[in-house]
């Protein structure tokens, strides 16, 4: 079967690409190509910044709603064993000092005001807010709700949840198969199961109050397994927060 396809001999890089020349052949040949320059300058100089730089002049940012405004922490330049760390290996941090917050909320016609105080240490969302930055460090200005919780300490086990968030000490994961081998690293299975260390005072219901959570510390669950954000405590122990919508089950 015959078929038809198109030789260009050249492309106008003004308005619509335009053809000469058309005739058929078995391969599409391009004779020449002019680059767009109508649009090339839309792209020179891109920069991606990490945060919205905000001009010298302002030196103060009052949050609106129940936003929070959040003084990150500069992170950690070095190992506990005094090694200096490369950039590209420098956690981001997800915690800082609270600064300013907003007037609250409104919840039907019951007004709340945001929970959280100035100089309060939190922990928020890894993947929450919006980066700022201005007077010379780099804020996150973020809903109270992205908050995970206060964290007055260095060692996660004593995060202080809020809202609808719950703390969990993970199982250790299985180092031997049924059979007796023993699994690296890689084979052993990110558990989905551990203990409540903590939990937050409840989400907020219609009427501006507090509805108690399901689960309560010490209870054994069951959670979803990509859920949360995962921290590392003192001792070595793996942590997770999560809320607790995310805890499938109490295991006996």
């Amino acid at each position: 079967m015959a078929t038809t396809q198109l030789t260009a001999s050249s492309i106008s890089a003004k308005g619509f690409a335009s053809f000469e020349g058309l005739r058929s052949t078995s391969n599409l040949k391009v004779g020449s190509f002019a680059p767009l320059k109508q649009n090339s300058r839309l792209f020179r100089g891109l920069v991606v910044k990490a945060a919205t730089v905000v001009a010298p002049k302002y030196t103060s940012l009052k949050p609106l709603g129940d936003r929070v405004l959040v003084k990150i922490k500069t992170a950690e330049e070095k190992t506990t064993g005094g090694i200096l760390l490369p950039t590209s290996a420098q956690s981001k941090p997800q915690g800082g000092e609270v600064v300013a917050v907003g007037e609250g909320r409104t919840i039907g016609k019951t007004t709340v005001e945001v929970s959280i105080k100035n100089g309060t240490q939190v922990l928020y969302s890894r993947y929450a807010g919006t980066e700022v930055e201005f007077d010379g460090s780099k804020h996150l200005l973020v809903k109270e709700d992205d908050i995970v919780g206060i964290l007055e300490t260095d060692d996660i086990k004593d995060l202080q949840p809020l809202n609808d968030r719950v703390l969990i000490k993970v199982a250790e994961a299985e180092e031997q198969t049924s059979g007796g081998l023993f699994l690296s690293e890689a084979a052993k299975e990110k558990p989905s199961i551990g203990t409540v260390v903590a939990v937050g005072p409840g989400p907020l219901d219609e009427e501006g109050k507090r509805k108690a959570l399901s689960v309560s510390a010490g209870n054994t669950v069951l959670y979803s397994k990509y859920a949360g954000n995962d921290f590392k405590g003192a001792d070595g122990s793996d942590y997770i927060t999560l809320r607790a919508s995310d805890v499938i089950a109490v295991l006996p």
